[in-house]
């Protein structure tokens, strides 16, 4: 079932999320119901903050970022071909590498993108959607959304990495988004 995504302002968008176990209500449902809304929104990742859902949560597939690519173009990526992967009560072991600049957006934030700076690599625990822990290093591209997947289950969002002068001059988008003036090919829950 496709869910509607939660638009900028909403409560849930900062709230820091909670753990779950195995025995989570309709667990492997609601994981179907992520990643279909997901591939009809045109995401790469889903965090369930953004279906309205407080649990530390999230799906990546970052092998939309390389399908279109050809094999001498996916070379320069380190991470290609991606992964599709549940995350489940995730937490970072370890960041690693430079920084580096990437034009993010976000499908609770739509209609704004803004380059932000996040580590090369990043080592993850977390639990599959089996329930099997797993840990994990993750370069590139993919370490890049993962990472801005996370940021939702701890309530950040990628504008928090902007300076203060960019979110000013944003402010009046984000205010129509909070209220719903913004037009999308995908379900939305607007807090105003």
């Amino acid at each position: 079932m496709i869910l509607p995504i939660v638009a900028y302002g909403a409560e849930v968008l900062r709230k820091v999320s909670k753990d779950i176990t195995p025995d989570y209500p309709d667990l492997q449902k609601l994981i179907a119901d992520m990643w279909e809304t997901m591939y009809y929104s045109n995401g790469v990742g889903l965090a369930a903050p953004q279906i309205n859902r407080d649990i530390r949560l999230f799906v990546v597939d970052s092998t939309q970022m390389f399908a279109n690519l050809d094999e001498e173009d996916t070379l320069q990526y380190p991470d290609a071909p991606g992964i599709k992967e549940v995350f489940i009560n995730a937490r970072i072991e370890e960041l690693a590498g430079e920084e580096w600049p990437y034009n993010e957006g976000c499908l609770s934030i739509p209609k704004i993108r803004e380059d932000v700076f996040r580590s090369e690599a990043v080592t993850l625990r977390y639990f599959d959607a089996s329930f099997t822990e797993q840990v994990q290093t993750f370069h590139g591209l993919t370490a890049r959304v993962i990472l801005h997947e996370y940021d939702h289950i701890e309530g950040k969002l990628f504008i928090d990495y902007l300076k203060p002068f960019r979110r000013k001059l944003l402010r009046g988008r984000l205010d129509d988004i909070s209220r719903g003036r913004v037009q999308v090919d995908y379900k939305m829950l607007f807090p105003r």
